[in-house]
């Protein structure tokens, strides 16, 4: 059956442990195959998607036991299974695996690559390592941006799945990422505390802004070094936002250099960039060892252009930033 036939009868989920806790919208990312983010999220948003027969949001969490009913999905898609990875692809991922162990695998995915297919894109990071390493179970465990580069938990075991998910969710892992911004952030360190608020476009692409109505969010940036036109800043999510790092930066008048979305409008003199300016860097996770990766070459070699227009010293370590 191919994926255009797949999901246009009405499909019944159950949920059982090992979905505890998960929100409903990354449920269906990993079960709904080859059905675009968007169309889903639009499936929740016109009731399409039932939990126990009511209505719900993206952000519910399943419980044990709950039946989840999706309406029939009509459209046109391509069979996944037309677009082989090619032997290239699939060794240049392999050759990305940082960490690995019986249930958990970290990738340093390149910038440019989405985490998974969908919307328009072939296959992602996960599908490609799927087909390149034959492994029958492999699922995401969070998501960074297409245009971020940087390091990506994927699970091996469901209860590797869960109990980093859960994690998360806890906050017990911190994750700290590479940002190079616009202007001379004036503060060493400081906690952005500022709510971010979800909303669509007429286009319905996703965006993010500070809002009273939106949910708490909190980052810590440090800064690493400064330039004549830009700053290295070493940032931790305190929360699992969209957009957040970059909302963040824009919201104190420091958006990211390379990013198309947020502050694109606002003035930047340095060299220009390839992409977005955002790397995650390292991962913390207790009774692991410390997951890192070293900046992306198109990062440093930005780095070392807006160094040669104004030498700087490093005023905080990576390592500093609690």
């Amino acid at each position: 059956m191919n994926s255009t036939q797949e999901w246009q009868n009405v499909t019944w989920f159950e949920v059982d442990e090992h979905q505890l806790g998960q929100r409903i919208d990354n449920f269906l990312f990993s079960r709904l195959k080859g059905v675009p983010k968007s169309r889903i999220y639009r499936l929740i948003r016109e009731g399409q998607v039932r939990v126990n027969k009511k209505r719900i949001k993206a952000e519910t969490k399943l419980a044990i036991g709950d039946m989840i009913r999706v309406a029939p999905i009509r459209y046109e898609q391509k069979d996944e299974s037309a677009v082989p990875v090619s032997d290239k692809v699939a060794q240049s991922l392999l050759s990305r695996v940082i960490y690995e162990d019986e249930g958990l695998m970290v990738v340093n995915k390149p910038s440019g690559i989405a985490v998974h297919g969908g919307s328009g894109v072939a296959y992602g990071l996960i599908e490609g390592l799927r087909a390149a390493s034959g492994k029958k179970y492999l699922e995401l465990i969070h998501r960074i941006d297409r245009d971020t580069s940087g390091l990506v938990m994927i699970s091996k075991k469901r209860s590797t799945l869960k109990l980093l998910q859960d994690m998360l969710r806890e906050h017990k892992i911190k994750k700290t990422y590479a940002a190079v911004v616009k202007g001379q952030v004036a503060l060493d360190r400081q906690l952005i505390d500022a709510p971010l608020h979800r909303y669509e476009l007429a286009n319905g692409e996703r965006r993010v802004r500070v809002s009273k109505e939106g949910k708490e969010s909190k980052t810590q940036w440090n800064v690493a070094e400064r330039f004549m036109h830009g700053t290295l800043v070493y940032a931790s999510p305190l929360s699992g936002r969209t957009h957040q790092i970059r909302v963040h930066g824009l919201s104190i008048g420091h958006p990211l250099i390379g990013d198309d979305k947020y502050g694109h409008e606002t003035e930047y003199k340095g060299p220009k960039p390839r992409r977005l300016c955002l790397h995650a860097m390292r991962l913390e996770i207790p009774g692991y060892p410390t997951i890192e990766a070293p900046l992306p070459e198109d990062m440093q070699s930005l780095v070392a252009q807006l160094r040669a227009q104004k030498a700087d010293k490093v005023v905080v370590s990576a390592k500093d930033d609690e």
